[in-house]
């Protein structure tokens, strides 16, 4: 856990003197999640302002987000988990210029109020979700909130019982976490569409594609 001692001790200060800066432990934190979200300011791929449309502008947002959480995977699940400023401030978008940006966005492009909102839902379930499970993927322990050191490495499995999960292992290892980013970003997008062009108030269900033929990646097993 990080604590106001630690810091002081990994910086060679006294505990007591990062209070001149911080009030306490809990406002250094909130700290950290405003100047890692804050770095989708400086990402040039990422608009403030929707220039080419809506879904190009959920597009870009949604690869900066991903692009800090796997730039800082550590701090990501703190990004996700600290209390938000109010209770409809839905992480990881958790600056409220991003959020009024967001909504602006999607308001000045047809979306009524209340498609707005849900889309807005929609949208930051499916960042955190996914991200939060990729950041998983990658080592971090999700529920390590606070500590932004690091978590420590799993241990090897035994898979000496579990014949099928052994032979399938090469496939459940392969990290497809981009292409299944886009192609889950792209189905919400397209329903999003629907629902704007519908002028219904909620999502429409996922629905399968028949048509859709899986291909999986050779490997020989």
């Amino acid at each position: 856990m990080l604590t106001m001692r630690r810091l002081g001790a990994a910086l060679g200060v006294e505990a007591m003197s990062l209070y001149r800066y911080v009030p306490g432990r809990e406002d250094l934190l909130d700290g950290v999640v405003d100047t890692v979200v804050d770095e989708l300011f400086a990402d040039p791929d990422v608009l403030f302002e929707p220039k080419h449309g809506w879904q190009d502008y959920l597009q870009r947002l949604a690869h900066g987000v991903r692009r800090i959480a796997l730039t800082h995977p550590a701090l990501f699940p703190l990004v996700a988990t600290r209390p938000p400023s109010a209770p409809w401030v839905r992480p990881p978008l958790r600056s409220l210029k991003w959020v009024e940006s967001l909504l602006r966005a999607l308001h000045t492009n047809g979306f009524s109020s209340v498609q707005a909102v849900v889309a807005y839902r929609a949208y930051t379930s499916f960042l955190l979700g996914h991200l939060l499970l990729e950041v998983a993927q990658r080592g971090v322990a999700i529920n390590a909130i606070d500590d932004p050191d690091g978590s420590p490495t799993a241990n090897p499995m035994d898979l000496v019982e579990f014949p099928l999960i052994s032979e399938l292992q090469p496939l459940l290892s392969l990290d497809e976490t981009l292409t299944e980013f886009e192609e889950s970003l792209e189905s919400l997008l397209d329903r999003l569409q629907t629902m704007l062009e519908t002028g219904a108030h909620h999502l429409p269900p996922v629905t399968a594609d028949p048509q859709v033929d899986v291909d999986l990646p050779q490997t020989g097993i």
